[in-house]
């Protein structure tokens, strides 16, 4: 049996509205590079990545091919037009490789530029031995459980049950277009997060989980890239 292929994705295509900034965060620039192009250096130069995709705004397909351009990338092949939601870029990510039904698809955000090469490493080596792998760390703040609008606590959850979800998540293609094809067909369906797709339609499926690091930390606040800044330095 031939070696399954490791396809990276760069999911690239928010708004990132929350950060506040004049252009997405993924077009910011941090310690001199973009934090895009630090995304795809992070799996570009990783040994064990065949090949590495980017999903990008419609509106932003000009701007990324250009960085791509003007990059020495080698295993970029190609950018995939996202959608309007989260879940909306994934299954298309999910459509674009589905004719590898035994490789991998590992997703990762665009706005977590600093994640490690052990990270990636440890995801497509629990991959070897699951269909799922996850990577987080653990809560280290107590947490209430509230409510929506309502200002008083009702429990306190045990907070060693809980971990912090990060990216990259890793999938066999043909786990996760399954669970894909199920949510896309349900009219209630939202999610923020490949993994919870799954949990929700194939709850069966086991995830494996990997730690992750604090470094790899979303940008989405404008603090966050002070902190990305300030490591880098």
């Amino acid at each position: 049996m031939r070696k399954r292929s490791n396809i990276a994705v760069i999911m690239a295509a928010g708004k990132g509205t929350r950060l506040g900034a004049s252009i997405p965060k993924q077009f910011l620039e941090l310690g001199g590079r973009l934090v895009l192009e630090r995304a795809i250096d992070a799996f570009d130069g990783h040994p064990d990545i065949d090949q590495v995709a980017i999903v990008a705004d419609s509106d932003e397909m000009v701007r990324v091919k250009r960085i791509v351009q003007e990059n020495y990338w080698k295993k970029v092949t190609r950018i995939i037009p996202g959608g309007e939601k989260r879940f909306h870029s994934s299954w298309a990510a999910v459509k674009e490789f589905s004719d590898r039904p035994q490789d991998n698809l590992i997703l990762h955000d665009a706005a977590r530029p600093m994640v490690s090469s052990k990270i990636i490493s440890e995801v497509i080596e629990a991959l070897k031995h699951a269909r799922a792998v996850a990577v987080a760390v653990p809560v280290t703040d107590t947490l209430f459980f509230a409510r929506p609008l309502q200002h008083h606590v009702l429990r306190v959850p045990d907070r060693s049950l809980f971990q912090r979800a990060q990216t990259p998540q890793g999938f066999r293609i043909s786990v996760i277009r399954k669970a894909y094809d199920y949510a896309m067909n349900d009219p209630g369906f939202n999610a923020t997060d490949d993994c919870g797709v799954l949990k929700r339609y194939l709850h069966r499926e086991k995830i494996l989980l990997v730690p992750g690091d604090e470094k790899n930390l979303k940008i989405t606040y404008p603090g966050d890239l002070e902190i990305l800044r300030a490591w880098l330095e």
